[in-house]
């Protein structure tokens, strides 16, 4: 009997339990039930249950505090990170035609379609935004009874990566110019390229999402709405792709509201008014402004291919149309519009800009 209870205790203390003394134990019985357990306690990897349990869970508390403590960190700095100012740079309607593909292909890259100073503006915003008037295919039919229809290979999509380009809109009355096929190898051409884009998709909640992004201590937002394009089929829903119209603005401006909840500042990019025409219709004026009201900072225009005059309205910026950027053979005269948001206050420069031969320069 006292050689089993000796036995006992040996494995009770083996496995962390209090070694115990039974009166029927002899005292060398006890003693050496309690040497084997120093013993047992000594060697390495041999430690009693209950302290590898104890050590294990200060471990574990150990670990989930420092990883609480990284993400505190990383949330106080992105919460104490300065805002700097924030360059926002903007372009007309851009085309790779002929002329221009030409001009790129001559001077075997970029500097024979953009002049060195617009390289450099470009170069030093945070961000570079057009309006992408043709869709990266090479697949799709050709829009019956259209006088214009534009497309590209999407392995042309390298140029625009060159050119700087950052986000586009897709919203616009030539995205659909071979099908719907155009506006699927398009965002595929552009997320391959790293390029963001808005106002088109292979359905009405992709088309109408807006962009954010994080820029210099903010978070912007980007939307892409279009009032000009050639049928009802065209507009995107839910059941099928196409561009995210804004003939009746109520949809637009319910997006417009929600995204400013989320966002600091938030640009709108609309298709809208007449070709060729230098003064904006009042609906473009009605529009704009409805979209300030909701929520938009800046409201760009394009579709006219020409300048058409920029306005403010509760001193937010309307820039009715920026012209043809990048596009045929002649361009008059075209602008790249600047804006830098300050710590206190929003700045806007207009930059001249005119093109001939597919090369766009500053004048």
């Amino acid at each position: 009997m006292g050689m089993l209870i000796t036995v006992l205790a040996v494995l009770l203390a083996a496995s962390g339990f209090f070694v115990w003394k039974s009166q029927a134990a002899g005292p060398e019985e006890s003693r050496a039930a309690v040497a084997v357990s120093e013993e047992a306690a000594g060697e390495p990897g041999a430690e009693p249950e209950s302290r590898l349990h104890l050590e294990l869970e200060t471990e574990g508390r150990n670990a989930t505090s420092e990883a609480d403590k990284t993400a505190a960190d990383a949330k106080q700095d992105v919460e104490e990170e300065e805002k700097r100012d924030c360059v926002l740079l903007f372009a007309g309607d851009l085309y790779l035609s002929n002329h221009v593909l030409n001009a790129y292909d001559r001077a075997g890259g970029i500097e024979g379609v953009l002049d060195e100073t617009i390289r450099k503006e470009i170069e030093d915003a945070d961000l570079f935004m057009v309006n992408q008037e043709f869709p990266f295919t090479d697949r799709g039919t050709k829009a019956a009874d259209k006088q214009f229809t534009f497309r590209l290979p999407p392995e042309r999509i390298h140029i625009l990566k060159e050119m700087g380009v950052d986000i586009v809109t897709l919203a616009n009355n030539h995205i659909l110019d071979f099908g719907p096929e155009g506006i699927t190898d398009s965002i595929l051409a552009l997320d391959e390229a790293g390029i963001l884009h808005v106002g088109a998709g292979e359905n009405l909640d992709e088309a109408k999402a807006t962009e954010t992004v994080e820029l210099c201590g903010r978070t912007i937002g980007f939307l892409g709405v279009s009032r000009v394009y050639m049928s009802a089929d065209w507009a995107a829903a839910s059941s099928h792709p196409g561009v995210f119209s804004t003939y009746d603005p109520k949809l637009a401006l319910e997006e417009i509201r929600k995204a400013k909840e989320q966002v600091d500042y938030l640009v709108v990019y609309v298709h809208w008014g007449v070709e060729r025409e230098t003064s904006p219709k009042e609906y473009q004026r009605t529009m704009g402004r409805q979209y300030i009201d909701a929520g938009a900072d800046l409201v760009i225009g394009s579709h006219p291919h020409v300048l058409q005059p920029m306005e403010y309205y509760n001193g937010k910026p309307i820039v009715y149309s920026l012209g043809n950027f990048v596009f045929g053979s002649s361009i008059p005269s075209t602008e790249l519009f600047k804006i830098v948001l300050g710590e206190d206050e929003v700045t806007v420069t207009e930059i001249p800009c005119t093109s001939s031969g597919g090369y766009t320069r500053v004048k």
